[in-house]
């Protein structure tokens, strides 16, 4: 099996020339340097305004292909920035390129989303909703099941145990989300959306003001339980707000609390699994020495907004019609 070729800021210097004119012959008018710093980035800015990004296997050039198609489906929809292709194509045989404009602002790690900003994610959260399923379904975006709460619950009682000896976690926190709690935050039949499942802090494009611009890296979105990007909201800016925005899209206390328990056990799966360096299953998360700080550092600001203390914590009473319908109410 031929070994994928290892993108260089020579490779993504020599598409600059080709692609964009202001660098001339020589395309040193360009500045190019990686995203994020590692032994192979695939992600670079090139200028202040655009960003290239190089696939390193065909898997991923098939999600950058429907990622293409699909942000023109939802850009009509949603209130906020969808980056827009300037130009693509094949860096190597069989693997993508993509030359996207750099939306203007910071990530939801940088800035705080204000009050309008928290606006801005309903608007997100309920354009996803308007997406047309068959239209996306037609692109290509998968159908998933939605996870097990209460299969999700029992990793995270067995996680928090973890955290407890390390003095990182009071376990009791989770004795909240019993099993027939679980059972009844269960996801509802019918309810399935167009779900970014990826609304983590570095894909919110944050202005200064704490209004959110945009949302980066549509490649992992599904047609899924709506619940999921309710949970990232809650990783990236808080339960609270996550709350707040889900319930001004008109979402109700089920899905709310769903997200928000989600996002509990996947924040003591995903810290436990960094703490010990073992792969995090549950979340995706890549493993990390348990002693890197730095690697540690985002997770634990993650569990703690997460488990920010809201007053729709109940999970036994539902109002509303199958988790759809009304308000989920004034969480504070």
């Amino acid at each position: 099996m031929t070994q994928a070729p290892t993108p260089t800021a020579d490779t993504v210097r020599r598409l600059v020339r080709a692609l964009l004119d202001e660098g001339g012959a020589s395309g040193s008018g360009w500045e190019v340097r990686p995203v994020v710093e590692g032994a192979a980035p695939s992600t670079w800015w090139v200028g202040t305004r655009h960003v290239m990004r190089l696939a390193t296997d065909r898997e991923t050039s098939l999600r950058r292909r429907r990622e293409l198609r699909l942000r023109d489906l939802v850009r009509p929809h949603v209130p906020v920035a969808v980056p827009t292709s300037v130009a693509h194509g094949e860096w190597s045989p069989g693997l993508m390129y993509t030359l996207d404009t750099k939306l203007p602002g910071g990530t939801a790690e940088e800035h705080d989303v204000s009050a309008v900003g928290e606006a801005d994610l309903a608007g997100l959260l309920r354009g996803l909703r308007e997406v047309p399923p068959r239209q996306a379904e037609a692109l290509g975006v998968p159908r998933t099941a939605p996870r097990s709460l209460e299969a999700l619950r029992r990793m995270a009682v067995a996680a928090a145990e973890r955290l407890a000896r390390a003095d990182e976690f009071d376990p009791a926190r989770l004795h909240q989300l019993t099993s027939p709690g679980a059972a009844q935050l269960a996801a509802q039949p019918g309810t399935a959306v167009l779900v970014h499942h990826a609304l983590r802090g570095e894909h919110l494009v944050v202005s200064a003001d704490g209004r959110v611009r945009g949302v980066l890296d549509w490649t992992g979105a599904v047609l899924g339980d709506p619940a999921e990007d309710i949970a990232g909201l809650a990783l990236a800016v808080g339960s609270g707000a996550a709350v707040r925005a889900a319930t001004l899209a008109g979402y109700g206390a089920r899905p709310c609390l769903r997200g928000l328990w989600l996002a509990r056990c996947d924040t003591v799966l995903r810290l436990a699994d960094r703490l010990t360096g073992r792969p995090a299953a549950s979340t995706g998360a890549s493993p990390a020495g348990p002693r890197d700080a730095e690697a540690l550092a985002l997770p634990r600001v993650q569990l703690a907004r997460a488990w920010e203390a809201i007053l729709l914590e109940r999970v036994t009473e539902f109002r509303e019609e199958e988790g759809e319908g009304g308000g989920a109410g004034d969480e504070g």
